[in-house]
């Protein structure tokens, strides 16, 4: 593989790397700015049921006073009352403390029903400043968090950079430009791999004699279709990297030239003696060849 096209490969890994991180920190205050927004909604939320709980008791205090204004007011209308001279103002007296007395037991049966309402409103206001306390620690945790992850990226792109800068100085400067002008009109991505005859990216199939070309790897090409810069990675066998694990036989006929011959065609000998030391016996094992060969 040419050396311009290795450097690509590697700009490519880095430059994807770097849009990865800058992306993250971009995020990184949208996200900050998302869970602030939740917590100033559960803020609000918080006021609203204050607010209701503070009306709750404006009301109540409101009819108590109501009811003691309505009790001092019978108590004066039964003084009246007993100062009355005829029949007619004695009903008119006591037609007015009737009607305050309604008025009281109205008072009182409202008082009931808000002192009902109250017991969840006071409820959940303690849960809600309980669970914002918490919330706003979290909020904090993260705002952390999120300053630290930005400066590690910044860091990291700071040094990917670097990187960059020295692998663009190592190449051929027209390769460079190249690889600069394609991924800006390719979404980011100026190099791809062949694979089975199609381009990676495109995926449109390659010319035979282009392809072949492609895999001889003698110079830069760049896909017919999308002109991204291609290159051709081969399949690694294990014969690519260690060699051939099996020797080929000789033939069945060939003369045998003693163990070490026999050794090399993968077989095996036992020479075993009689226990008085006399004629040795040659015992082949088998023709196999050796699974550690």
């Amino acid at each position: 593989m040419l050396p311009d096209i290795q450097h690509a490969i590697r700009l490519q890994i880095l430059d994807d790397r770097v849009t990865a991180l800058t992306k993250e920190i971009l995020g990184l205050p949208k996200h900050i700015a998302e869970i602030e927004k939740k917590l100033e909604g559960h803020q609000r939320r918080l006021e609203l049921d204050k607010a209701a709980l503070a009306g709750n008791l404006r009301d109540r205090k409101r009819l108590e006073g109501e009811i003691q204004t309505h009790d001092q007011k019978i108590s004066k209308l039964k003084g009246q009352m007993m100062e009355a001279k005829n029949n007619e103002q004695y009903r008119a007296f006591q037609h007015e403390i009737e009607f305050s007395t309604q008025e009281i037991k109205k008072a009182e049966d409202r008082i009931l029903e808000l002192m009902g309402e109250s017991e969840p409103l006071d409820k959940n206001v303690k849960a809600a400043e309980a669970s914002l306390a918490i919330e706003r620690q979290q909020v904090e945790a993260e705002k952390a968090t999120a300053r630290q992850r930005t400066a590690a990226d910044q860091q990291e792109i700071d040094t990917l950079k670097a990187e960059r800068a020295t692998i663009v100085a190592e190449m051929t400067p027209s390769v460079a430009s190249n690889y600069d002008r394609i991924r800006k009109g390719r979404a980011g991505v100026a190099v791809a791999e062949a694979v089975a005859g199609r381009c990676g990216r495109c995926n449109i199939v390659l010319r035979p004699q282009f392809f072949q070309d492609l895999k001889k790897g003698e110079t830069i090409m760049t896909c017919e279709s999308c002109s991204r810069i291609l290159y051709y990675n081969p399949a690694r066998t294990v014969e690519d990297l260690g060699g051939s694990s099996q020797q080929p036989a000789k033939s069945p006929g060939s003369k045998r030239a003693g163990s070490k011959g026999a050794d090399s065609e993968g077989i095996r000998r036992i020479n075993m003696s009689g226990p008085s030391g006399g004629t040795r016996v040659n015992m082949s094992a088998g023709t196999g060849v050796d699974s550690d060969a």
